[in-house]
């Protein structure tokens, strides 16, 4: 049995304009020098997590996702963010090789992807119906290690205004992951910034964006002059997970304002 080797990209906030900006930052280009680092550093893959906002509220931005991932021979599974459209999301990537939603299994491990997007609103639910079919997941894959991915960050950032916006059944979605021994972590974007803790001996990890940063620890909304980012893992058979978020520090183009 090998590990099984992911790409995550987060929080990508693409237009339907290939030169469209967020924060003063070019989206579209900032996503391509981040996948291309990414494929160049990893030749071997076993799937890529595209998780939320992968648009700024612009449907016509989900074309430039098939661009840059239609071709990919490895599963592209997404799920949505608080900018998605998920109706024309669901429209645009409804054939491989992305996969929007549900269970993914590979070698010893699950990948479960979790909706959590609420129609206009920034914060994010699962809801209930969605929390007992994760349960009766985490049950019939008793036997294999998980990892769950979702949009909205499910524990604090110690950041105030972040805090506001997080996952609002927080509470619940950790008692059912309290419950299961075979989860091993839990995954999302959002919050265009890194963290890395375990709680319970589960690996609890945030991502930044493909874009625009947002500055750790602030009490308001505040931008952080860091580049494009990605995270890379490595989910060993033993239920380890090796992982690392990688920066485009030479990327020229970062936030002025």
């Amino acid at each position: 049995m090998q590990s099984v080797r992911l790409l995550q990209f987060s929080d990508m906030h693409l237009f339907g304009d290939a030169s469209g900006r967020l924060r003063g930052v070019a989206c579209l280009p900032a996503l391509q020098a981040a996948v291309a680092d990414a494929y160049r550093r990893n030749p071997r893959l076993d799937a890529v997590l595209l998780t939320g906002d992968l648009v700024q509220d612009d449907p016509e931005g989900y074309r430039w996702i098939r661009h840059v991932f239609g071709q990919s021979k490895i599963p592209v599974l997404c799920l949505a963010g608080n900018h998605d459209l998920p109706e024309q999301m669901r429209a645009t990537l409804d054939r491989p090789p992305f996969v929007i939603g549900g269970a993914t299994g590979f070698d010893g491990w699950t990948v479960v992807m979790l909706d959590s997007w609420i129609a206009n609103n920034a914060s994010g639910e699962i809801g209930a119906d969605q929390l007992e079919r994760l349960r009766i997941s985490l049950q019939s894959h008793r036997n294999q290690h998980v990892l769950i991915c979702l949009h909205h960050h499910p524990i604090r950032m110690r950041s105030d205004w972040l805090d506001h916006v997080g996952l609002r059944d927080a509470d619940e979605f950790l008692s059912v992951i309290r419950a299961h021994s075979n989860v091993r972590g839990v995954l999302w974007g959002h919050v265009h910034q890194s963290l890395d803790s375990f709680i319970h001996g589960v690996r609890f990890m945030a991502t930044p964006s493909t874009c625009a940063q947002f500055l750790p620890g602030s009490p308001q909304f505040a931008l952080d002059n860091r580049p494009p980012g990605y995270r890379v893992l490595e989910l060993m058979p033993d239920g380890t997970i090796a992982t690392e978020v990688c920066w485009l520090e030479s990327y020229a183009e970062r936030i002025v304002a």
